[in-house]
């Protein structure tokens, strides 16, 4: 039975932002223009982990993910003749989430909005950093105190905005199963309410928890990925009424934005992409219950590099088409009373409530972090097993791999590169900021902001201040560290080998008899310089090679060129393992290379893995890179065979 009346569509937005908020500023023009509803802000590395653009950290990664905002004078430039009391604006922003709020604030300010009604959300999600992502600063302690200090101060004087998106989005990138998915993402939303509960009046407590919004990930299993959501919707009513005595079901409702599961698209044919994007979108479009408040689609060559203007407009077509085209929204929710699905959504449920009561017993999410950890680094190890057994099939990488080259890729090979030189116009653009500010208001604001995070203070009021003043990105969160201290997230990634060694039998082999000839274990150093926290590929590859018996040396994400050389030095490696994702291979190997021959270690091999294009992976050999992969080197045994092959000391000597 058709409805009289036609839902609303779900917020239409794309994930963009790159190179500097000028260019920035100019795509996000031209994408309001071309249909979509809101704005979805994708911000660099060093943005995300609060440097600078000129740290010694930032090098190579300045707008290589998204775009650099440093001060004030960005966050002007980036939302330049965008009404921001009009829009509706995501950003994807967690450990520096007090600060870009607050640039965003002082800019609607200075364009006279009503900032009460602003409407938006910051991500602000900072133990699915610890378990995935990686752009964490602070302990969680006080990043979890900083979370509730975002809510307490929008609840009051921004009453629309999101303050807090509980993201499982990376958990699922990162090998969860949808239990896990479920569970950790609602744990981690229980430990948010229950910093939150004692901060504000009883009364109020209901509608605080009604602006707790959620981000997620849809995978290609689409039927799975829908009943996972209609769980979800479930579990969180459940949870507010039971546990918070929530009784108004409108601050029960599960809101979730959602971008489509990236990690599933394929280097290898990735016009297939296009398919895999449309049918995840299924996912949480189809079933009204649970349906997304917001949808981002990647664009179907992320696996290649970033996407150009027309790819995203590609992406936000499918969208549309789905939204104004198909009959979808005249309808009531399509599987209300369907056993099958009814079936599904009991056992989802079912695993989730064991997972969460199993977090529960270990003093909830920030007591169950390493926990969670390793369990993430064994579901995805689970995962990749089955890829390469050939029992989950991947179209065009392990099955059915002939097929015609692709006409999408010709001319500029598919993907857009930013300019090496925005890093240093961005650079000199910091420079000119910090000139012709005032440096006796700036050092006023950063002692005020000092003193209320040392108080336990809420830190918006001063991080606004200091917006206002011309604080740098890197000056607030130098604040942030000097208080609080930085941290190092687990790695999930124990010494002592799994059980999952079946099947590596003749490496193990190959990986004894070598040992013998160097005359001690082989030893792997593997490192991830820069700032890129995507660690899962590391993960892996250190996974595999313990199993296959070698002496690994994992020690996380963000180490610099000179402490990963520093390690191959005090462990006496025999071969160094690269992994960066983010796009600065370039300058981060190059820095890595030198630093390897100043160190005697000229001789060791290094291999590196990340998403390359064919011309840099030359350019990488030609520095003296051993072996480049990609994600379309997939099959860890492969590798594993090639490492043993390029320490042995009877292979080099054949050679």
């Amino acid at each position: 039975m058709s409805q009289t009346q036609k839902d609303r569509p779900w917020l239409i937005r794309t994930y963009a932002g790159h190179s500097t908020a000028k260019a920035s500023n100019e795509l996000y023009r031209s994408n309001l223009a071309k249909g979509q509803t809101g704005l979805s802000v994708a911000f660099d590395l060093p943005t995300q982990t609060g440097y600078d653009s000129d740290h010694v950290l930032s090098r190579g990664e300045v707008g290589k993910v998204g775009v650099p905002v440093c001060h004030l004078g960005d966050m002007r430039t980036l939302f330049d003749q965008i009404p921001l009391e009009q829009m509706n604006t995501s950003m994807t922003i967690n450990a520096t989430a007090p600060w870009l709020l607050s640039l965003y604030i002082a800019v609607a300010e200075e364009q006279g909005a009503d900032v009460s009604k602003l409407q938006g959300t910051v991500q602000n999600d900072l133990i699915k950093e610890y378990l995935s992502r990686g752009t964490y600063i602070c302990p969680p302690k006080p990043s979890l105190k900083m979370i509730a200090d975002v809510a307490e101060y929008c609840y009051t004087n921004v009453p629309k905005w999101n303050p807090m998106n509980v993201c499982s989005y990376h958990l699922q990138e990162a090998g969860a199963t949808p239990e896990q998915e479920l569970a950790f993402a609602l744990a981690t939303g229980i430990a948010v309410l229950d910093a939150l509960k004692p901060r504000v009046p009883e009364e109020d407590f209901p509608a605080l928890c009604g602006r707790i919004s959620f981000f997620v990930n849809a995978g290609i299993r689409f039927v799975t990925e829908m009943c996972k959501m209609r769980a979800f919707v479930d579990l969180w009513d459940e949870i507010l009424e039971t546990r918070y005595g929530v009784e108004n079901p409108k601050y029960r409702r599960f809101r979730y934005g959602v971008q489509v599961n990236s990690l599933g698209l394929t280097e290898q044919q990735p016009e297939n992409n296009v398919y895999r994007i449309l049918i995840e979108m299924l996912a949480v479009t189809l079933s009204k219950k649970a349906r997304a408040r917001a949808v981002q689609l990647p664009a179907w060559n992320e696996a290649l590099g970033l996407p150009r203007p027309w790819d995203q407009q590609w992406s936000m077509r499918m969208q549309q088409i789905m939204a104004y085209e198909t009959d979808l929204l005249e309808y009531e929710d399509l599987f209300d009373g369907n056993p099958a699905v009814d079936k599904k959504v009991a056992e989802l449920k079912e695993g989730a409530r064991h997972e969460l009561a199993n977090l529960d017993s270990m003093g909830g999410a920030i007591g169950a972090i390493d926990y969670m950890k390793s369990r993430l680094v064994e579901s995805n190890a689970d995962r990749l097993n089955r890829i390469e057994a050939g029992e989950t099939v991947v179209v065009g990488v392990n099955k059915w791999q002939q097929g015609e080259p692709s006409p999408l890729m010709t001319g500029d090979g598919g993907i857009m590169v930013v300019d090496p030189a925005v890093e240093q116009e961005q650079i000199s653009r910091l420079d000119e900021w910090r000139a012709a500010r005032d440096s006796g208001a700036v050092e006023k604001a950063l002692a005020d902001l000092r003193k209320a995070a040392r108080n336990g203070d809420n830190v918006m009021p001063a991080s606004i201040a200091a917006a206002k003043a011309g604080v740098t990105t890197g000056e607030w969160a130098a604040q942030m560290r000097a208080v609080h201290g930085e941290y190092r997230g687990p790695t999930g990634v124990s010494a002592s080998p799994s059980n999952k060694t079946e099947g590596l039998d003749d490496i193990r082999e190959a990986v004894d008899a070598v040992s013998d000839r160097l005359g001690r274990r082989l030893k792997f150093v593997i490192g991830k310089p820069g700032l890129d926290g995507h660690s899962n590929g590391s993960e892996q590859i250190a996974f595999r090679a313990r199993d296959c018996g070698m002496d690994i040396e994992y020690d996380g994400i963000r180490l610099t060129p000179e402490e990963i050389v520093n390690s191959a030095l005090e462990t006496k490696a025999h071969v160094v393992g690269l992994s960066i994702l983010s796009g600065s291979h370039i300058p981060l190997v190059e820095d890595m290379m030198n630093r390897m021959r100043e160190a005697g270690l000229g001789d060791v091999p290094v291999i590196v893995g990340g998403i390359i294009p064919d011309d840099d992976a030359e350019r990488l050999r030609a520095m003296g890179v051993a072996r480049v992969y990609t994600p379309k080197d997939f099959e860890l045994n492969t590798i594993m065979k090639d490492v043993v092959t390029l320490v042995d000391p009877q292979a080099v000597a054949a050679e």
